[in-house]
């Protein structure tokens, strides 16, 4: 005799709500299937069965999936986690013993099946032993971008999806350096969701749905919505801001955020600074900075030469006067040689008195350097721009015998350029005054870009003409180590413990 089949396992999505939304192939499976299994509460009111029920028949077999708990509170020993992993366990075994005697199973679940749904669960504990179809439904996400009637996302936007447990500042950190987003699983805890998008400064764009495609369905501006009656079933949207009309600001509206986009690419910005450039009517900046940042519909970039700092820090406040949010782009951290400096210093002025101004941080040359390398600032250092520019040498030379005389580690910024090629040679000379010419120099260049450097030296060996502009140096202290680990690559680091004698 031969052995009995096993009986096949369905995930049948049925879309968010509407019974017009489910899919004929989900409808094929409901027909076809031995057995009809659904999640439910306590309550034994399923809604999934609801958007499914015309399709059940009397000869279906009915397989309840009550939850014992629905939210975190339980006297299970094991707490809420145990309870729902004994649950889910009893739940693939009822289901199991079903496909065992050859009977087709479809698990029905709202939305899409593997999309935050409870038949996930099934399926990790039962389609490696059985054969098994998942048939997609309507997320609940396209069903509340249809009903808000607005594009989701286009073109290179980015779409986040995030579940409204997270923690807020979480929620925050993600909503401002998105472009587009839907939050799930509110009720509970939309308190918590409005303070993350007033805090991430989206709330304004927020929408809302409740519901979308069923009953009592609702759709509204997110920031007048009364938390005491938000079910689970309801999304927070930020929906696309190509096309999206720009509010009409007063002039005091507008303000000016200079924010450092860290040494190179998109992988150092921080999600505060992601979020500012979103957000920003317009953007200046060094051309060379300007680039790092993704072009983005309806913004006006403003870029210019490198030298010009405080005429572009007055072009602008200027803007920002006008009722403009402008973001200033600067290399690495705005307050480490950078465009911070001259943009307070004008908007110090009378007539920019008025106009907000704030400062976001960035990931540092240096700090980016001394990452490569290992910790080579892991004590006390010190940092000076080798540039005559806006100093005398003769300032410089004092304060590299002042540090190098207190033992300190050495960030050495803006060290060379075409029109300046002495001075590194003349700080290496100077150092050595105070120096072992044993001394690691790390030298940094273009890190984390596409001709990215990084190597160490002794200083005694330091070559002036392998310095440019894109360099950083960082010059170890009497205590700083460089050795090479048995797999070869070389560190150096800087002991956070300094000899008493």
């Amino acid at each position: 005799m031969s052995e009995q089949q096993t009986g096949r396992l369905y995930g049948v999505g049925l879309g968010p709500g509407d019974p017009a939304l489910m899919t004929v192939r989900a409808v094929e499976i409901i027909a076809e299937a031995d057995v009809i299994a659904y999640h439910s509460a306590r309550h034994g009111r399923s809604i999934a069965r609801s958007i499914a029920a015309k399709h059940i028949r009397a000869d279906h077999v009915e397989e309840p999936l009550v939850y014992p708990v629905t939210t975190e509170t339980t006297d299970h020993p094991g707490g809420y986690r145990g309870a729902m992993e004994e649950f889910y366990a009893e739940a693939a075994a009822r289901l199991a013993a079903h496909l065992d005697a050859g009977r087709t199973v479809a698990v029905l679940a709202e939305g899409d099946p593997l999309f935050y749904g409870s038949y996930m669960h099934m399926h990790k504990r039962l389609a490696d032993r059985y054969p098994t179809e998942v048939i997609p439904g309507v997320t609940s996400v396209s069903a509340a971008a249809a009903r808000l009637g607005t594009p989701l996302v286009e073109g290179e936007e980015v779409l986040t999806i995030l579940p409204g447990t997270l923690p807020e500042e979480e929620l925050t950190a993600r909503l401002a350096a998105t472009d587009a987003a839907v939050v799930m699983k509110l009720g509970r805890t939309f308190p918590a969701v409005r303070r993350a998008f007033e805090a991430s400064g989206r709330l304004p764009e927020a929408r809302y749905v409740e519901r979308a495609t069923m009953a009592g369905e609702r759709v509204g501006e997110l920031a007048g919505v009364d938390a005491d009656s938000v079910p689970y079933f309801a999304v927070a949207v930020l929906p696309s801001r190509i096309g999206a009309p720009r509010p009409e600001r007063a002039p005091e509206s507008g303000g000016v955020t200079v924010v450092g986009t860290g040494p190179a690419g998109p992988l150092w910005l921080t999600p505060e600074t992601r979020g500012a450039l979103a957000a920003a009517d317009d953007l200046v900046g060094y051309t060379t900075y300007l680039d790092r940042v993704p072009v983005r519909p309806g913004q006006v970039r403003h870029g210019s030469d490198n030298k010009v700092e405080s005429e572009r820090a007055e072009f602008a406040l200027d803007l920002a006067r006008r009722g403009r949010r402008v973001a200033v782009v600067s290399g690495g951290d705005p307050g480490v040689f950078a465009m911070a400096t001259a943009v307070l210093e004008v908007a110090s002025q009378e007539a920019y008195a008025r106009v907000p101004v704030r400062v976001l941080p960035g990931v540092t040359a240096a700090n980016a350097a001394a990452a490569r390398a290992g910790a080579p600032l892991g004590h006390d250092y010190a940092a000076i721009s080798l540039s005559d520019r806006l100093k005398p040498w003769e300032v410089i030379a004092e304060r590299l015998r002042a540090a190098a005389t207190a033992d300190l580690v050495l960030a050495l910024y803006n060290p060379g350029s075409r029109s300046r090629t002495w001075q590194v040679g003349k700080a290496r000379d100077l150092l050595l005054e105070h120096r072992s010419p044993d001394t690691p120099v790390v030298l940094g260049r273009d890190v984390g870009g596409p001709a990215e450097s990084v190597r160490t030296v002794r200083l005694g060996d330091l070559d002036p003409a392998e310095v440019d502009m894109r360099t950083i140096l960082l010059v170890g202290s009497s205590q700083t180590r460089w050795v090479r680990r048995g797999g070869g690559d070389q560190i150096v680091w800087t002991p956070r413990r300094y000899p008493e004698d």
